[in-house]
């Protein structure tokens, strides 16, 4: 016997109304898509027809290793900095070892007193005002204000060349503050954060990196300040070599709502990488010792570890690295020019040999490093170093001036 299905009208009219929805759901997401098509498709056509212009920015980056000592407050910064001669247009400042590394600074809640004292420092080196001193016995006198003053901001300023901090962030003992001339502020967007702790216990003990992105018009930077592993073994040296490439492989930025912006670090226009990278010289103390007293740097640089690691592609492959033509930063008795271990009245039961533990290495096009040096402050067992660079910006015509 034959059967015909046979639906009931309910069952029918619940088959059309799923049907409906189906429908709707498929034309709602088509709309959308269309839309974003749309939106991509009139934002490259808007930036296919746009005209730019190209600009030359100098960028200062620095990078030192305090040792957790705080800044007293005659400090002299002027000749790291560099303001006896043209100021750049950015500043871009690295610390490791900001606080001293005990538990309470470890574990506890973040202590930004030091790096807001740094930042007051900063501030008024490059805009040349003498900071404000704190008189601790008279309980009613004004406390320190910390520069850049809240009340005051890049718009208010009657002097473009002033400087304005862009941002400031730090990670247990690493500090990184950016400072930008008040005429480029409103030229800065996309400002973004990412941080990394190299290995399970690489925040305890203050290893890895804080890195920072932003687009100056149409171009964009990203600065990784850094604290890689020590130590003067063969194993510490792959040690860093893997903090190096944990931090590459583990930070990441915002891509922005139309997935148009860069991710990963290598992904940017031009990147700088600063910081205590921990690299050590492969030679004995003695040989290491009598080379420095002669400043025979190109011998000494043979036995570089970072040098040797670049040329292997065993780390940084890509990256670039100016002239080295000073003495190794590291590691030195605090308030001398003696490195530790060196004569009878310094020696220490750890006795580590000199390095150029402290570097600065750029990646990718359109900059070039127009100086390379460090400074003689002898605040800490490292000195500090620095960097000019020269970078090209590109500009869109509606904002070109």
């Amino acid at each position: 016997m034959h059967h015909e299905c046979i639906f009931c009208p309910k069952i029918m009219q619940g088959i059309k109304l799923s049907e409906s929805k189906i429908l709707r759901k498929i034309l709602s997401r088509n709309s959308s898509e269309t839309k974003q098509e749309t939106t991509s498709l009139n934002q490259a056509s808007e930036n296919s027809t746009r005209q730019f212009y190209h600009q030359t920015k100098k960028i200062f980056v620095g990078s030192w290793n305090i040792g957790g000592i705080a800044p007293p407050h005659n400090l002299d910064i002027e000749d790291w900095l560099d303001t006896q001669n043209d100021s750049a247009d950015i500043y871009v400042l690295g610390f490791q070892e900001i606080v001293p590394l005990n538990a309470a600074n470890v574990l506890g809640p973040q202590n930004k007193k030091i790096s807001m004292k740094w930042n007051s420092l900063i501030g008024a080196t490059l805009n040349n005002k003498r900071p404000m001193k704190v008189v601790e016995e008279d309980k009613k006198a004004e406390p320190q204000k910390i520069y850049p003053l809240k009340e005051q901001t890049c718009e208010e300023v009657e002097n473009v060349d002033d400087f304005q901090c862009i941002i400031s962030r730090q990670l247990v003992g690493m500090f990184i503050t950016i400072w930008a001339r008040c005429d480029l502020y409103q030229s800065i967007k996309h400002l973004n954060v990412s941080s990394v702790g190299c290995g399970v216990l690489g925040c305890l003990a203050n290893k890895g990196s804080i890195s920072i992105r932003f687009f100056l018009h149409e171009t964009s930077f990203c600065f990784i300040c850094s604290h890689l592993a020590s130590g003067g073994k063969e194993e510490d040296k792959r040690q860093r070599n893997a903090n190096a490439a944990d931090i590459l492989s583990q930070t990441n930025f915002p891509v922005g709502p139309l997935h148009d912006l860069p991710q990963k670090i290598i992904d940017h226009d031009r990147v700088v990488w600063l910081g205590d990278l921990n690299y050590r010289i492969d030679m004995s103390h003695s040989a290491t010792q009598s080379l420095i007293k002669k400043r025979e740097w190109e011998t000494l640089l043979k036995h570089d570890q970072l040098k040797m690691e670049l040329k292997e592609g065993r780390v940084f492959q890509g990256w670039h690295e100016g002239s080295i033509e000073f003495p190794p930063t590291y590691k030195y008795h605090p308030n001398s020019d003696d490195y530790i271990g060196c004569n009878q009245q310094h020696m220490s039961k750890k006795r580590r040999s000199p390095a150029w533990c402290d570097r600065i290495i750029w990646f990718g096009k359109g900059m070039r490093q127009i100086q390379y040096n460090r400074s003689e402050s002898k605040l800490s067992d490292h000195r500090p170093v620095q960097a000019m660079f020269t970078a090209d910006i590109k500009v869109a015509a509606t904002n070109y001036k």
